[in-house]
């Protein structure tokens, strides 16, 4: 499978069919867009401009999905009852969503002063055969969350984000570090341009489960295009054997909270 990355600032609907056009031209059968895109992401106002999930933007990108004949990922403010979740969903090319996931990990004031956090890092889907895993940006940096994703049968995990400088190393080395310790491909979706006081650091990317680059934006608004082999992940998957060699007896510690203690230690 074909798939795409938009890095773009809040490009508009306009915008985004132009992009969404030119990515299935180039055969992508996904296309997926960075955090809040609806709406920006330093931007006043968020709880008022939230919708719930099928509001006017999901009419809208479901209806750009379908003419250009590919799924989006795109990112949103939820309006859910009382509550304004960060959200991402995504859209077949038949209008409907095929899943949604509400950002479990909250980052600094802008997050928490805005958002309820999600509480299910188990969101995952298939398309075409291929099975998809949604985090959205500071998910990501958590390995416990594409290591449940993984467990659960991912093949690729997309990830719309909004990262700023000075966090690069995010991009450059935790999201290759998450491809290839988990064997999933993972495709990251940055925002690009200044808001506020946050200045984007682009570097979308699209990371093989090896680790390696299949592609990589730079700091501007950028198209990325790449493959998602099913023949590269069994072979990677079978030279490195991560998952299989997990000895999850030794690691009740990360799932109850209660510290290692001194016998522990010298077993």
């Amino acid at each position: 499978m074909k798939i795409a990355v938009w890095q773009t600032g809040s490009g508009g609907l306009d915008r985004l069919r132009e992009r969404a056009l030119e990515a299935a031209a180039a055969g992508a059968r996904l296309l997926v867009v960075p955090e809040a895109f609806t709406s920006g992401y330093a931007v006043p106002g968020i709880a008022e401009a939230a919708q719930p999930v099928d509001g006017p933007w999901r009419q809208a990108i479901a209806a750009i999905a379908t003419d250009a004949g590919l799924a989006i990922l795109y990112g949103f403010p939820e309006r859910d009852g009382d509550r304004v979740l960060n959200s991402a969903a995504l859209v077949d090319v038949d209008g409907s969503v095929l899943a949604l996931h509400r950002k479990c990990h909250l980052f600094g004031d802008l997050d928490t002063s805005t958002y309820a956090p999600g509480e299910s890092l188990a969101t995952l889907t298939e398309l075409d055969g291929l099975r998809v895993g949604i985090l959205i940006c500071y998910d990501v940096e958590f390995p416990e969350a594409v290591r449940t994703l993984a467990l659960a049968g991912a093949d690729l995990v997309a990830v719309p984000t909004a990262l700023m400088r000075p966090y690069e190393v995010v991009a450059r080395t935790l999201v290759p570090a998450r491809a290839y310790e988990n064997q999933v491909y993972v495709a990251y979706a940055n925002r690009s341009g200044s808001e506020g006081d946050l200045t984007y650091c682009g570097e979308s990317c699209v990371v093989g489960p090896d680790g390696a680059d299949l592609a990589r934006a730079g700091s501007g608004d950028e198209l990325l295009l790449a493959e998602i082999d099913p023949a590269r992940l069994a072979s990677s998957r079978a030279d490195n054997t991560h998952l299989g060699d997990r000895r999850p007896e030794l690691y009740a510690s990360l799932v109850d909270g209660a510290p290692v203690t001194d016998e522990e230690h010298a077993r």
